[in-house]
């Protein structure tokens, strides 16, 4: 596993942090473990992201994208192991599903989406959605348009999944700090 730092910045690692959102931060994350070639710790995360993040902040995003569903994790002795379960593409499909879950109207939300969609996009969304009729009966009628999307566009960047732990890389003092 090579030593590239993702999202080194120029200043303090206290300026640093507090110039970057949650949500580039968590991106950042996300980039780092679609990067490592196994599941990896906290600890091999903050080391990718330059070392300026403080270990318990790493440990929050890790938490908060596995509460998003977009990063599993296993216990590796007493520390967890992670690997990304999303890419970009897939957590901001995540986000825009919580955000249409949590309207009262679906159909007006919805509507108000798809009338302000610039010409390529609703292209692109016809052509994926025409590409579902095409498909025809059978086990693709039991999927939501959402998974239909995400078969026919493929996720944007997407890796091979990640293998089961064989040898996964360590820090020396995860296991002091559980991740």
């Amino acid at each position: 596993m090579g030593g590239k730092a993702f999202g080194n910045f120029g200043g303090s690692g206290r300026e640093r942090a507090r110039r970057r959102g949650q949500g580039q931060l968590e991106a950042q994350v996300l980039a780092a473990l679609h990067h490592s070639p196994e599941p990896a710790t906290a600890a091999w995360v903050q080391e990718r992201l330059g070392g300026d993040l403080a270990y318990t902040t790493v440990m929050t995003i890790l938490s908060r994208l596995h509460a998003k569903q977009a990063v599993t994790r296993e216990r590796s002795g007493r520390a967890y192991v992670w690997t990304p379960a999303a890419d970009e593409a897939g957590l901001a499909a995540l986000r825009m599903r919580r955000v249409l879950d949590g309207e009262p109207d679906r159909d007006a939300v919805l509507t108000s989406f798809v009338s302000a969609l610039s010409a390529h996009d609703e292209q692109l969304l016809r052509t994926l959605l025409d590409r579902d009729t095409a498909d025809g009966p059978g086990p693709a009628e039991h999927r939501t348009a959402a998974d239909h999307l995400v078969t026919a566009a493929g996720p944007a960047g997407a890796e091979e999944p990640h293998a089961a732990p064989a040898s996964v890389r360590h820090h020396p003092s995860d296991e002091a700090r559980g991740g």
